[in-house]
């Protein structure tokens, strides 16, 4: 099997290209951090290149790779992101348009980089890391809420347009777990960061058990990843309970306006 994975220089990436590497596949490593991605890839014995997913050259030099290594690619991995949050009306469009670029543009450029590739074999696999937050859209968190939601929404659209050309798509969904993601979080309300980093760090999920998943559900074919049990829940419960679900996001919000408030930011 040959695979690519994006964002792989660290977190959840990093973890999705050792488990693929531990199961026996060929995986470029691939991260805008050249330095973490050749460090990866020298400890997995794996190829590794820049790639910033906002750069349709670079997705060029990516495919071009593949086809001169590989002859073709098996899996694309669309795992880079980055994360934001803040109150609406205190994003500024510059943001906006930052994790436009990264979270769902950089999906969109590698999946239409890969497509015609996996057309033409009759055979490919598309996995797509969006988020729970796409399904649950809580407050304060618009900017990625939406990029995420438009991730899913892609995924869908592109399981039945490519299903007649053998081509298979995955969308995973993770709650908070502990990764990087914090690091380039962009917010203007500071006690979101911090709320983000006590979840990440009270989940019991980590980043490998994502990964697991991720490989499971390509050998699978299985379309949506739920990976964390309560999220399961959550969702579940939105769509036969929406109302309850309401008033538990109204609580919430209230709990978490009440603190920025307080905060005078």
């Amino acid at each position: 099997m040959r695979v690519a994975v994006t964002g792989a220089g660290s977190g959840l990436g990093r973890a999705i290209a050792t488990r693929f590497a531990a199961a026996g596949a060929d995986v470029l490593v691939s991260d805008v951090d050249l330095t973490a991605a050749e460090t990866v890839g020298k400890e997995l014995g794996q190829p590794a290149i820049e790639l910033d997913v906002t750069s349709d050259a670079a997705w060029q030099a990516a495919l071009d790779r593949c086809q001169a290594d590989w002859g073709g690619l098996d899996v694309l991995v669309n795992n880079a992101g980055v994360g934001a949050g803040g109150r609406f009306e205190r994003i500024p469009l510059e943001d906006w348009d930052w994790i436009w670029e990264i979270n769902l543009k950089g999906v969109v450029r590698g999946c239409r980089t890969f497509v015609p590739l996996f057309k033409d074999q009759h055979a490919g696999h598309i996995v797509n890391v969006a988020s729970l937050a796409g399904i649950m859209n809580l407050p304060a968190m618009s900017s990625y809420n939406v990029t995420k939601a438009g991730v899913i929404s892609l995924s869908e659209t592109l399981r039945l347009e490519l299903e007649p050309y053998g081509v298979h798509t995955t969308v995973v969904c993770p709650a908070y777990f502990r990764t990087n993601l914090g690091d380039r979080l962009r917010s203007p309300d500071p006690g979101l960061a911090v709320l983000m980093d006590k979840l990440m760090d009270s989940s019991p999920v980590t980043a490998e058990d994502v990964a697991g998943q991720v490989v499971d559900a390509v050998a699978r074919k299985r379309f949506l990843v739920l990976t964390h049990p309560d999220g399961r829940r959550s969702a579940r419960l939105k769509r036969l309970a929406p109302r309850l679900v309401d008033g538990q996001v109204r609580t919430y919000w209230s709990r978490l306006r009440s603190t920025l408030e307080r905060e005078g930011s």
